[in-house]
């Protein structure tokens, strides 16, 4: 009996067997990232819940008029631009985390480093809120100790000062990516050929003028296309950390894109509104991508897409 290599050959065969193994990825990215794309033909309407999409109120541009004259729209866009600024600001960070932990020689030390930052990456945001809680609360370590040390202390905690809103959150972001962020560093450096190094070495060059003149210029290739993805996604904050933090005392600063377009669709079920709002922020994103990829092609000679 002819095998299926047989039938169709083994050149061929080849080929439909890397495909079908990206298939089930293809499939998913399709269903989850451009089967809802049709949802955005309810900007258009005046969607409620249970009506049939042939029976909804035809609404025209009435949503996208009403997002020029939303006056939370500036302080939502206010709030994200500064948190994606401060993520832009920290993207050296994971760069600078992976130059200190490849010149640590002993293997031990180094796994624990490796471990203990990277682990934060897969702590949910329920669970860091309540480390969180525990340290910047009303109750927490923080104010406990300051009060020790009989220093005034925040009536509401880190959590409830609005004044510190954004440090805060900056610095528990910064906490639970720099680890994983720096393992691509890791990589990068490890394609670094070696006898750079034992050619500069010879030539007398010490460890801060190897890491200056080889490991950085290494590594830059990595890191402008890690920039340029993250100013591709400046108004992407995500939802789960601003959700878990978001509380009274603070809500005029944490509130971000992505928080907003859950409060106005889900909480108060302007769905067409929340669908406008997701719609822009996701076509200002692709122009924001392109103009990143230009830059690149640039800066670079070659393009991210």
């Amino acid at each position: 009996m002819e095998t299926i290599k047989e039938k169709i050959g083994y050149k061929r065969w080849k080929k439909w067997k890397y495909f079908l193994l990206v298939l089930p990825f293809l499939i998913f990215v399709f269903a989850f990232s451009y089967v809802p794309l049709f949802g955005w033909a309810y900007a258009f309407f005046d969607y409620r819940p249970g009506k049939l999409f042939w029976d909804v109120d035809w609404a025209g541009l009435k949503h996208f008029q009403r997002l020029f004259t939303d006056s939370s729209i500036p302080r939502i866009l206010r709030n994200t631009l500064v948190m994606s600024g401060l993520t832009l600001l920290s993207s050296p960070f994971p760069m600078f985390l992976a130059i200190l932990l490849n010149d640590v020689k002993n293997v031990k030390i180094k796994k624990f480093i490796q471990t203990t930052t990277t682990l934060p990456h897969f702590i949910s945001w329920v669970v860091v809120f309540g480390l969180a809680h525990g340290l910047f609360g009303a109750t927490g370590l923080l104010n406990q100790l300051l009060k020790v040390l009989d220093i005034p202390t925040l009536e509401f905690g880190l959590i409830g000062d609005k004044n510190s809103t954004w440090v805060l959150q900056w610095m528990l972001g910064l906490w639970k990516t720099l680890g994983w962020d720096a393992i691509l560093y890791m990589a990068a450096i490890v394609g670094i050929d070696g006898e750079l190094y034992d050619a500069a070495k010879v030539d007398g060059a010490n460890k801060l003028q190897l890491i200056r003149h080889i490991t950085l210029p290494g590594m830059v290739p990595t890191f402008l296309v890690l920039l340029l993805l993250k100013v591709s996604n400046v108004l992407n904050n995500g939802f789960d950390q601003y959700f878990m933090f978001w509380n009274s005392l603070v809500a005029d600063k944490i509130e971000v894109l992505d928080y907003y377009i859950y409060n106005v669709g889900l909480k108060t079920g302007q769905y067409s509104y929340s669908i406008t709002v997701s719609m822009l922020k996701s076509l200002i994103g692709i122009v924001i991508l392109f103009l990143a990829n230009r830059v690149s092609k640039k800066l670079r000679g070659t393009s991210l897409v």
